[in-house]
């Protein structure tokens, strides 16, 4: 991986951005889901021989990690990733290292494409998922995306001010409305904040892939497959 990024012509934030990619296929690579939210600090890579990309089951496995990690992130960031793995497949066979191209069969998915809605979590697991013990920005999105029944993206997109809190709704046209759970969070998760993202990180506004991956990874112990969940899950039935 290192010889690979040494030699393509990419200044240091894009050498950045190969290497994280890159190392998120070497866990798939050994039937091992990617760590994702705060599992992924500091993780330790699986050591992965370049030989493996040749073997028989290598094809299946990376089409099936592809799947879930549009699943789990969006079409866009799997294909950026799907790319960059291209690109290092491409100059290690030019090297005489590879002889096949375990991603022969795996087609980019349309960057407009919606995201895959995954299992609708039934009673149970919500309720499961509501009490784990997360952290407050986490606690208070997944009731509020659970109560208000609104898309993702909008709940993300959510400012302070777009707040009425004593009334549980959004202000303006088509406004969003919760109920107990998230309107005994939000005023916890807004206190000293009068303006900008409702959700945030130390960066901005919290992203869906963040968001995405933070929930697949705290829900992971509660999957039977150890797969962990995805965020479309918590709409309530017949919303989403």
């Amino acid at each position: 991986m290192e010889r690979f990024v040494a030699a393509a012509p990419l200044g240091a934030g894009s050498r950045r951005v190969y290497r994280i990619a890159l190392t998120t296929w070497a866990w798939p690579l050994v039937d091992k889901a990617p760590p994702v939210g705060e599992e992924r600090r500091g993780a330790v890579p699986p050591a992965v021989p370049l030989a493996l990309l040749d073997a028989p089951h290598t094809g299946r496995r990376l089409r099936d990690a592809f799947v879930r990690r549009a699943d789990a992130v969006g079409a866009r960031t799997a294909n950026r990733e799907l790319s960059i793995l291209a690109a290092a497949l491409n100059w290690w066979r030019g090297q005489g290292w590879l002889e096949t191209d375990p991603i022969a069969g795996v087609n980019r998915l349309p960057a407009s494409a919606a995201r895959p809605p995954g299992p609708r979590l039934d009673a149970q697991q919500t309720r499961a998922v509501l009490g784990l013990p997360v952290p407050l920005r986490e606690k208070a999105l997944w009731h509020l995306l659970h109560e208000s029944g609104a898309t993702i993206d909008r709940v993300l997109a959510l400012d302070i001010d777009d707040l009425d809190l004593a009334g549980r709704r959004t202000r303006g046209r088509a406004p969003l409305h919760w109920g107990d759970g998230a309107a005994a969070l939000l005023p916890l998760l807004t206190l000293g904040r009068l303006d900008g993202p409702l959700f945030a990180t130390g960066r901005g506004r919290l992203s869906y892939r963040r968001a995405a991956e933070v929930f697949t990874a705290a829900t992971r112990p509660l999957d039977p497959r150890g797969r962990g969940w995805t965020l479309r899950g918590l709409a309530p039935a017949g919303r989403g």
